[in-house]
């Protein structure tokens, strides 16, 4: 078994050296402060789209880049087959969310409208972008103690979480993120006024350009009605028999000769509500630049040849990779200037209740980190971890220590609901994350036995 949590250090007493584990966050703090600053109302030294046109550049372009250097240099086979408990972590993090959000639902009794909103802010955190800008700033000065191969190493544990995250985002949280049926006349009229603004319009909160730049053009004529009650409610209030009705009065096909044979071949409607939910799941957004990029990484790094001629000092392409690694320097810094921008905004007036947002922040920042240990240290103590990677455990530990992932805003944007309360929460969540980022970092580097 690996040393990592067989080591763990409890005894607090010998001290911790506080400000070793605080000053990546300090660094990350004095970006984010400058973000803000920049673009605060009473100062506009920067304007708003600059902070949007940054936004695009570091998801099409930096990002990419990033991933891409990172995870193809220190992806292998035998190296993919280790990290498999990543992107499961992602799934059990996720379960667990959903747990707390259910309880913290019950227990803060949210406007009934905003019930499944609450789950869904509180199960999905920011296992993306968050995360690199932790491990790029923990990495950045030469003594860190996750060795020479700090950066490379964590960058490609995200990377590979990632892709779950994704799916999860653009199909699961997608869905659930619709307008409630039995609200949809209330949630329809407080988004009147935002679906008649140009979908252009520099009012739109930075949030939602955050993290998924044009978003505006994926907006289609269902991504704001409640689509899957109004799909099963609508066949379930069909009986068999109109079915059969419809069937029949539909052309038949050369080859059929009666009624009876279009009734044998009529769809069942559990299928048919499946086969209409998922075309209009957006799985194709699922093929952005980040995940494009991993995958050209992933394919790359497991090929010899092609790894030999794109990777390394002595590679032919190597001129090509210095250009990327050029350009995903920038990652970090501009992903912190955004969220200073959107913090910058304020909070947004919300129906969500300050009970529920001290719930769900609460729940995500507090209490989710420590299940989080627990989880880790069954799972090192099962010898299903990388052994002696403590890069490995930190990031794994990450993924339950982040705020809600600013994806959710934009998804919220796209779908015309709550995003006046997803505004609210994700700006009290980035706040109140500081501190408890703070000091949770501060833990695992203490249960790692590096301080």
């Amino acid at each position: 078994m690996s040393s990592g949590f067989v080591a763990m250090n409890f005894n607090m007493s010998q001290g911790v050296n506080l400000l070793s584990t605080v000053v990546p966050l300090l660094k990350l703090i004095s970006l984010t402060m400058i973000g803000l600053i920049l673009a605060h109302p009473s100062v506009k030294m920067v304007p708003r789209a600059t902070f949007k046109l940054l936004s695009k550049l570091v998801f099409a372009l930096f990002l990419p880049c990033l991933i891409f250097t990172q995870l193809g240099k220190s992806i292998t086979l035998e190296g993919l087959r280790s990290w498999w408990f990543v992107p499961v972590n992602v799934l059990i993090s996720t379960l667990v969310g959903c747990a707390l959000g259910y309880l913290v639902a019950i227990i803060c009794k949210p406007p009934p409208e905003f019930f499944r909103f609450t789950v869904v802010m509180t199960a999905f955190g920011n296992t993306g972008n968050l995360p690199i800008a932790i491990i790029g700033s923990v990495c950045h000065s030469k003594d860190n103690p996750f060795g020479p191969d700090c950066h490379t190493n964590g960058i490609a544990y995200v990377s590979v979480s990632q892709w779950v995250a994704v799916i999860l985002v653009y199909t699961l949280v997608y869905h659930m993120m619709e307008p409630p049926i039995e609200y949809y006349d209330i949630v329809d009229e407080g988004i009147r006024d935002e679906e008649i603004t140009p979908v252009h319009d520099m009012s739109r909160p930075l949030l939602v350009e955050a993290e998924w730049p044009g978003m505006e053009d994926k907006e289609t004529e269902n991504s704001k009605r409640p689509f899957i009650a109004t799909v099963f409610n609508s066949l379930s209030n069909i009986s068999h028999q109109s079915l059969s009705d419809s069937d029949v009065d539909a052309p038949v096909a050369s080859g059929a000769s009666s009624p009876k044979s279009v009734r044998c071949l009529a769809e069942p409607k559990m299928v048919r509500r499946i086969r209409i939910v998922a075309e209009q799941t957006p799985v194709r957004h699922i093929l952005q630049p980040p995940t494009i990029a991993s995958f050209l990484a992933i394919i790359i790094g497991l090929v010899p040849a092609l790894k030999a001629s794109v990777f390394g000092d002595d590679a032919p392409l190597a001129f090509i990779t210095d250009s990327l690694e050029i350009l995903a320097g920038a990652m970090v810094p501009s992903v912190m200037l955004i969220l200073g921008g959107m913090l910058s905004e304020g909070p947004n007036d919300s129906k969500l209740g300050i009970k529920t947002i001290v719930g769900v922040s609460v729940a995500r920042l507090v209490v989710l980190p420590v299940l989080g240990i627990g989880i880790i240290a069954l799972a090192d103590k099962m010898n299903i971890l990388v052994d002696g990677d403590q890069m490995y455990r930190f990031v794994l530990l990450l993924q339950y220590t982040t705020p809600t992932a600013i994806l959710l805003g934009a998804i919220a944007s796209l779908r015309g609901y709550a995003v006046r309360e997803a505004s609210a929460l994700l700006f009290w969540q980035h706040v109140f994350g500081v501190l408890s980022l703070s000091v949770y970092i501060t833990i695992y580097f203490k249960l790692l036995s590096y301080v």
